[in-house]
């Protein structure tokens, strides 16, 4: 996968790629990560890439012909590695508040494109002529305030970045990770077995794998039930999650994590 990023502090992206996931998946050239910054595209001595806004107002807006550039240059540099056709240019994602809201679903579905640029504003924002002409599509990773939308462009790469083959340790943890069957993820425990009153949970160490796939799915499915109940409103219940989530339904009290599973 190839990525261009727009952003006026390329320095963030090198930092971020250096270590863990991203880092691993750079290293061994699943993932190839170029950032274009629009000051490297202006004209002037001083580099301007902002302006004030037309109407007035506070703060500053970043300015079409630098960031126009960028892009352009962005979407040929695609080409030439070989990740996108003249035909079908790489497509621009502006990291925006105004952006429809960053699900896994939407990631799963950008990591498997060849090519993506990924356009970070800054100030108070990029001219909306940038948007009309080039943004292909606007993603908010949620609803606050940034100062940039570099923060923003490593979230979106990182989450990519582990659907991409040989960037996890072990290949299961994508298949099995949070949000990936639209659930909150289960809770996790390692050694020691006890710490001063808390235990492992027992089913977790029978070895008996039914029984502790089934108080995982349990799990799971409380905890989104309890604290994101919004993320269950459409689902198509299976017969074993219906049976799993009952005992909720019938006492909806706040239960621990370690509470035992319901048979």
């Amino acid at each position: 996968m190839w990525l261009g990023i727009i952003s006026l502090f390329p320095d963030m992206f090198r930092i971020a790629t250096e270590a863990g996931v991203l880092g691993r998946a750079v290293d061994s050239g699943v993932l190839s990560l170029d950032v274009f910054n629009p000051r490297d595209f202006t004209t002037d001595r001083h580099r301007t890439v902002d302006d004030r806004p037309y109407g007035g107002g506070p703060g500053m807006v970043m300015m079409v012909e630098p960031l126009l550039a960028a892009v352009a240059a962005a979407r040929a540099a695609a080409v030439a590695a070989a990740a996108a056709t003249q035909s079908a240019p790489a497509r621009v994602i502006y990291l925006s508040p105004q952006g429809a809201r960053l699900d896994q679903d939407k990631v799963r579905a950008l990591s498997a494109e060849p090519a993506l640029v990924l356009l970070a504003g800054r100030y108070e924002g990029i001219d909306e002529r940038v948007v009309t002409a080039v943004v292909d599509e606007e993603i908010s990773i949620g609803d606050y305030v940034l100062t940039g939308g570099e923060l923003a462009a490593m979230v979106l790469v990182d989450a990519m970045s582990r659907h991409l083959p040989g960037t996890l340790g072990n290949a299961a943890s994508s298949m099995e990770e949070s949000h990936l069957d639209g659930l909150l993820d289960y809770p996790h425990y390692t050694r020691p077995e006890t710490v001063g009153e808390r235990v492992v949970p027992p089913v977790l160490l029978t070895g008996d794998h039914a029984a502790v796939r089934r108080w995982r799915r349990q799990q799971a499915l409380w905890r989104t039930w309890q604290r994101r109940p919004d993320m269950l409103q459409g689902r198509v219940w299976s017969d074993e999650d219906r049976a799993l989530l009952a005992p909720v339904l019938r006492d909806p009290r706040p239960r621990g994590d370690q509470d035992d599973q319901d048979e």
